[in-house]
Parts: C-alpha cells; sequence; structure tokens
C-alpha cells in the first residue's frame, strides 16, 4: 500500500510570496498617489471656507483680515491648518486691507509634502484661483 502525502511544497510556497510581492509593489504606490489626489481636496475646500469667512468679515468691517485663527470679530475664528491637518492656512493682506491672498501650503511630515504636482493653493479676494507646482491650476484645483 502507497501513501501520498498531502500539502504545499516549498517551491509553491515560494510562487506564492513572490506574486504577493509583485501586486504589492504595485498597489501601494498606486494606492500612495490615490490618497495624495485625494487630500488635495482638504486644501481647497479650506481655502473656499476662509473666502466664505473673509466676505463675511468685510461685510462687517470694511476690511479684510489675516487673523486666520483669532475669535470674531478681530478674526475669523477658522482653524489655522485644514480638518486633518495636511495644509496650514495663511493670509496675506493687500492695500489697506482690501484686498487679500489665501494661501495653504503642506504640514512638513504631515503626508501631503509628498505631493509634487499640486506644491502649495493660493485663492485671492476677487476668486482667483492658483497653485504652485507643476500641475497647474487646472489640475489641482478639480
Amino acid at each position: 500500500m502507497q501513501t501520498t502525502e498531502r500539502g504545499v511544497t516549498l517551491i509553491e510556497l515560494l510562487t506564492v510570496i513572490v506574486v504577493l510581492g509583485i501586486l504589492a509593489s504595485i498597489a501601494v504606490p498606486s494606492y500612495r498617489n490615490y490618497l495624495i489626489r485625494a487630500q488635495r481636496t482638504e486644501a481647497t475646500t479650506a481655502l473656499l471656507q476662509l473666502q466664505a469667512a473673509q466676505e463675511k468679515f468685510y461685510l462687517q468691517n470694511n476690511a479684510y483680515t489675516d487673523q486666520v485663527a483669532a475669535a470674531p470679530p478681530a478674526g475669523l475664528g477658522l482653524m489655522a491648518t485644514t480638518e486633518r491637518g495636511f495644509y496650514n492656512i495663511a493670509v496675506a493682506l493687500g492695500a489697506g486691507n482690501q484686498t487679500y491672498t489665501a494661501t495653504a501650503l503642506p504640514v512638513a511630515g504631515a503626508g501631503q509634502s509628498d505631493d509634487s504636482r499640486c506644491t502649495g493653493f493660493s485663492i485671492t479676494d476677487t476668486g482667483y484661483r492658483d497653485s504652485t507646482g507643476p500641475g497647474g491650476r487646472d489640475l489641482c484645483w478639480r
């Protein structure tokens, strides 16, 4: 009587490990790129909220403010970083506090600093949206 042993050979096990390694080497960078693109919306959303708050502040004070985090009536009462902390928000005033440019720049070490296509976002009092980096305004603000 002959017995056959059942099981997985070392060659089969190594083949499975190699296939999983190849799949992981493709999937992880693709997922990271997806996350970077998705997290850009955090910057654009924060800048649009800041724009609305600035317009409200202007109606009440006849001037814009650069005090993003200060409580009203001196400031806007918003956070100086985006909701999940990927971007810092700042405002630069111009011409007697009658114009402003708001910027969102990645926080160092928070993950979005790896975004090489859209390195920063800005919006002005006239509503002009711009971005820095090779991605360009249309790619970064969509």
